[in-house]
């Protein structure tokens, strides 16, 4: 049975008050909180087990490789890949994202060939994409999405031609909390002989993923939305991709042989893990990668479920306020606009009642304003979020209108 007051407990922050307020955090989309679990694991590892990793001689170092690659194998099984050497560690999403574009993208794409991304795409799934086109002289397309935020299948399928080299495109959307089909984008890219990336950061937070599954060519998504320490993430790529593909940087750790003449390179995942590695933070993803798994994923989506659709009854209760996404099966994410208040004033208020949103564009610009918004609110949800922290949200808001 899935006891999300008992889980709750497994969060420290979430025990502490706001303002003289019960924390009523609803900002797990930009970063979750951590369990206590991951917490005293990466205390441990500072205290008692710390050495740099893979070529100590010794037993501190061996010790904390183990643990470190450990991690790995425990990304591999949270995404069911083929092999570990099909996983990278990063800082974040944002720089996986940058890797492909640097090395697959230079390496494989020419003039004319094209990228093919949503409207949906938070700035890391796009700006990459404009600095690649502008380098290499490229075409950077966009598909639409329905004014609820629904993917279009026909108009996917109608910006897809024999040009485009890479799809792009988020598994869950930011702002809108729209799943997109991944399967089906992957299935139809690869009857045009392009390569799909995609961007899982909100995706993982909310569902296991399976790349055999999904057969995309390249993952990205980052552990301090899943529940894990910042600067760590994660790229997936399939290993033939991974082996072709140049280094991103260059250092120690990814060689093979160094002499003044010439360098080999070490194969993947080291080959794109330059320098001395985020040890303490990759332990950490891993520990929280078990503390999820141990939950267990199906009892995590029913909640999660159960709490999108109470908080879509009661946003749409408030007068005034506006749900910005609506597509069917949407995730856990609410952005929305109350009217004449700004998201930013609105916030403002929220927090003195001790409830956390976010405010702005969400590093999505051009979707919130194809939404016909400038910046808006939103609340987003964990799997520590519970109907309390629905009602106290709807309480605030309704005490932020009558200021206005």
């Amino acid at each position: 049975m899935y006891d999300v007051e008992q889980i709750r407990l497994d969060f420290p922050e979430l025990q502490i008050l706001i303002n003289g307020k019960r924390n009523t955090f609803l900002d797990t989309a930009a970063s979750a909180q951590k369990p206590k679990i991951v917490i005293d694991k990466m205390i441990d590892v500072m205290t008692r087990h710390y050495a740099n990793v893979h070529r100590g001689s010794y037993t501190l170092s061996e010790e904390l490789t183990y643990e470190y690659e450990q991690a790995r194998e425990e990304v591999q099984k949270f995404i069911n890949a083929a092999s570990k050497k099909e996983i990278v560690f990063t800082r974040n999403a944002t720089e996986s994202i940058n890797l492909v574009a640097a090395t697959w993208g230079r390496h494989k794409l020419r003039a004319g060939d094209e990228i093919l991304i949503s409207e949906a795409e938070h700035h890391s799934n796009l700006i990459p994409w404009q600095m690649l086109r502008d380098e290499l002289g490229l075409t950077l397309k966009v598909f639409k999405i329905a004014d609820d935020g629904s993917f279009i299948k026909e108009e996917f399928l109608s910006q897809l031609s024999e040009k485009t080299k890479l799809v792009a495109v988020t598994a869950m959307s930011n702002v809108l909390g729209t799943i997109f089909p991944i399967q089906e984008i992957t299935e139809a890219a690869h009857q045009m002989g392009a390569k799909v990336l995609v961007d899982a950061c909100q995706f993982a937070v909310h569902h296991q993923i399976d790349v055999k599954k999904w057969q995309s060519d390249f993952v990205a998504f980052s552990g301090h939305k899943l529940y894990g320490p910042t600067g760590i993430g994660v790229l997936y790529g399939k290993q033939d991709l991974l082996e072709e593909m140049p280094p991103y940087q260059t250092g120690g750790e990814m060689v093979d042989i160094v002499t003044f003449e010439k360098t080999t390179f070490a194969p993947p995942p080291a080959k794109f893990e330059a320098g001395t590695p985020a040890i303490v933070e990759a332990v950490g993803l891993g520990e929280a990668l078990r503390y999820v798994s141990h939950l267990g994923w199906d009892n995590i989506l029913e909640h999660e479920q159960q709490l999108t659709n109470y908080a879509t009854e009661r946003l749409n209760e408030v007068k005034g306020l506006k749900i910005i996404g609506t597509a069917k099966g949407k995730g856990g994410v609410f952005s929305f606009a109350v009217d004449k208040i700004h998201s930013q004033d609105l916030a403002f208020i929220l927090s003195q009642e001790g409830v956390a949103v976010r405010t702005g564009h969400h590093c999505a610009a051009p979707l919130v304003h194809r939404m016909g918004y400038e910046t808006v609110a939103r609340a987003s949800l964990g799997l520590y979020s519970n109907k309390q922290d629905i009602d106290c949200l709807i309480k605030a808001i309704e005490k932020a209108k009558t200021f206005f």
